[in-house]
């Protein structure tokens, strides 16, 4: 007998759809889910008597469910579970109750014993969606996962395997190993799990969005945990690393004067893959996150105090509320291009691979059925496939629905502009749908615009006038002028001036290109001005690992030396990069660290050590409080003040004027200009890559206005930047080797 689905059944399916039906019509609605998830392809006969219960035990009832919402949902009738697999032949679903197996046994794992629930395809499935509703389960805490088996055809693409229990991709929120990195917990299974009993979180009446324009963003990139993890935060050991941590250090934040954090992932992933068998990465820990196992749960152990799931996702909420009400935005660094589930050599099948390995991952199914891999990590997730498409939308607008972020960076997201074969997009369906959504309309989106297959899209990604940018061209040749390489002043003037020839010729805005110096990948401020070379021999690869084009120098020897004169070329250097970086036009980008020059001894691949290498010292911080932060903070507020560097859009000649006239002279390394104020306080600037000094003749300032000295490089704190100026500048300046000056007219 088919599965059956009472009427009055099928207007609480409706009543699921509430969110989308703000754009779209409850037909057109049913039609599109009708082709996304199959349910043409079994018809449901409907009958009027409500759906009869079946007795599995004294406790337990189940009848046949609902296909949407996908996950767990409640209903008048129980617990709703709900997951798609088009190719599945049997589903059985697994339940861990807390009184019979949620507690931990002599180490701190859970109990393995789950009761195993098979769905029988005529009365549990609609179309491609697998769905059981279970009356009288606790409202909370319940662990659960699937067992799915199908087809063995490898060349074809599956990967079944019933042995496995698996994470349901739409779990809300993902059980692990209780504390971070804890080698006991290695080999930890992760379940997903449900929260309908908690009250809804408190943001408070006061409560709002920062809703800060894009052209005025200063962003801050940041681990969580690594940013309080080390015992110099001074705080206590429950919330170093910890969401709470991020809390206790927005005093920092708010001194340092950026408004917004784009945190590295925080979705839930396994810091230990690497240990899971022998190879040579299987001595670090997995600290900056981008190995995503489910795309909607916080990652739990960045709560305080092992406090798991539900603790982490109200503690996220907490932390989002408190940097809201200090004016920060949160943009989440989100991997949609790839999941932690390796490849077909070294597989580590925790969810998509084990539900539906065809309709997730992109597959050759001229090479055997093999994963591709364009994003270096043995899989690519098969982002425009219908079935991903959605799940990715729902994962983001459960982010700014729940969550109340502000923005995602996504990672490789040329991945995302491919197709299902791999080939490159003209009109990316999913790029597209994300520009367009209500739900995400306020976001800020911005696209890491290329991949590890070689599909580079600086300056053309398909952005239908939303998607910034990380403008990795605004790297490479900020670095390569400020250390001293010929031929570069043309390239620096268009880098800094907003990059037009990137963005203006397809219609977006300065504010698209998120400029930066230094990432998390790569080597930071003061490795980029202390190595030539990168040295990653701690992360096990024979320094096969990281990128070997860094455009570094390191003034004059490798690595820690006791030279005063080499010491005082790297800061001079160091806030060069600062300076060129904050009066540039676009979206400004720093590392965490880089306000005090935080050292990985120059490793340009940190990703793998959970440790002083890559965690915050506050100590260090402390030392150089007066000198180097308050650069990095004065040069920070004075940009934040001063619209000049923030245009709306392209400057255009009457906005500055360019003092030079040769600007085919290769070996020239000195650029001057001044950028012109309606109001009269124009900004000079100028910067000197030469190893000599520069005899620079100051132009006229403004009618009834003088020049005076806000910024010298070369000038010991506090003189390097005097935010009120210091006057008496007329005519003549001689500007030092590697440094830059800012004279402001008032």
């Amino acid at each position: 007998m088919g599965l059956k689905l009472s009427r009055r059944a099928s207007g609480r399916q409706r009543g699921f759809c509430s969110k989308f039906l703000r754009r779209q019509s409850r037909d057109s609605l049913k039609h599109r889910r009708a082709n996304v998830y199959g349910l043409h392809a079994q018809d449901r006969v409907l009958e009027e008597e409500a759906p009869k219960m079946s007795e599995t035990s004294p406790s337990l009832k189940f009848s046949s469910g609902q296909p949407f919402p996908l996950g767990v949902s409640e209903d008048d009738n129980g617990i709703n579970f709900a997951i798609f697999s088009q190719h599945a032949i049997a589903v059985t679903l697994c339940l861990s109750f807390p009184e019979r197996s949620y507690h931990r046994d002599k180490v701190g794992r859970p109990n393995d014993e789950m009761i195993e629930l098979a769905l029988d395809p005529r009365l549990n499935r609609t179309g491609d969606v697998w769905h059981i509703c279970i009356e009288d389960l606790p409202r909370s805490k319940i662990l659960y996962g699937y067992r799915m088996d199908g087809p063995q055809n490898w060349h074809q693409g599956h990967r079944f395997d019933s042995s496995i229990v698996l994470i349901d991709p739409y779990a809300k929120l993902v059980e692990g190993r209780q504390y971070f990195g804890d080698p006991n917990h290695r080999f930890t299974k992760f379940l997903g799990t449900y929260d309908f009993e908690s009250p809804d979180f408190d943001w408070g009446d006061n409560y709002k969005l920062p809703n800060i324009p894009e052209k005025d963003l200063v962003i801050y990139e940041m681990n969580v945990r690594a940013f309080t993890a080390d015992e110099s935060s001074g705080l206590d050991p429950s919330i170093r690393g910890s969401y709470l941590g991020v809390i206790e250090k927005i005093p920092h934040l708010l001194e340092l004067g950026v408004n917004a954090l784009e945190l590295l992932p925080v979705f839930e992933f396994d810091e230990l893959e690497f240990q899971r068998r022998p190879n040579p990465r299987d001595h670090m820990i997995n600290t900056w996150g981008y190995s995503t196992i489910n795309f909607f749960a916080p990652m739990s152990r960045y709560a305080s105090g092992g406090g798991g799931a539900l603790r982490a996702s109200r503690e996220f909420k907490e932390m989002v509320k408190a940097l809201h009400g200090a004016g920060i935005e949160v943009i989440l660094d989100v991997v949609y291009n790839h999941t932690n589930e390796a490849d077909d050599e070294n597989p580590y099948t925790t969810s998509f691979r084990g539900i539906d390995n065809k309709v997730y991952y992109m597959v050759d199914l001229n090479n055997n059925g093999q994963l591709l891999n364009f994003s270096g990590c043995g899989n690519t997730l098969n982002c425009n496939h219908l079935v991903v498409l959605e799940l990715i939308l729902d994962s983001l607008r459960h982010w700014v629905t729940e969550y109340h972020v502000d923005g995602f960076r996504f990672d490789l997201a040329s991945v995302l502009c491919r197709g299902t074969d791999g080939s490159l997009l003209n009109a990316p369906p999913l790029i597209r749908a994300i520009a367009k959504d209500t739900i995400l309309s306020r976001c800020k989106i911005i696209a890491e615009p290329w991949d590890c297959g070689g599909l580079y899209l600086v300056g053309r990604f398909p952005n239908w006038d939303r998607w910034a940018e990380w403008n990795g061209k605004y790297r490479d040749d900020i670095r390569r002028f400020i250390k001293g390489d010929c031929g570069m002043k043309g390239s620096f003037a268009t880098r800094i001036s907003g990059s037009a020839d990137l963005y203006k010729v397809n219609k977006r805005k300065p504010y698209h290109s998120v400029n930066f110096v230094i990432a998390h990948d790569g080597f930071t401020l003061y490795d980029l001005v202390s190595y030539n070379f990168k040295h990653n021999d701690a992360n096990g690869e024979g320094g096969n690992d990281g990128s070997n084009d860094n455009f570094s120098w390191n003034c004059g020897f490798e690595g820690e030396t006791d030279d005063p004169k080499v010491k005082a070329l790297r800061s001079r250097q160091m806030k060069n990069f600062h300076l060129a970086l904050m009066i540039s036009q676009g979206t400004p980008m720093m590392l965490m660290g880089d306000e005090y020059g935080h050292t990985r001894n120059g490793n340009n691949n940190s990703y793998g050590h959970d440790n002083a290498i890559n965690n915050f010292q506050w100590d260090e911080l402390d030392q150089k409080k007066s000198s180097h932060f308050r650069f990095f903070a004065e040069v920070i507020r004075f940009r934040r003040s001063h619209q000049v560097f923030s245009h709306e859009n392209f400057i255009s000649k009457s906005d500055v004027t360019w003092h030079e006239d040769n600007w085919d002279n290769y070996d020239s390394k000195f650029l001057a200009f001044t950028l012109h104020d309606k109001k009269g306080g124009d900004i000079y600037l100028a910067f000197n890559a030469h190893d000599f000094f520069v005899r620079v003749s100051i132009p006229p300032p403004p009618a009834r206005r003088h020049w005076l000295l806000v910024a010298d490089t070369n000038l010991e704190s506090p003189n390097d930047f005097v935010p009120e100026g210091v006057p008496g500048i007329e005519g003549i300046y001689n500007v030092a080797p590697y440094s830059s000056i800012l004279l402001e007219a008032k």
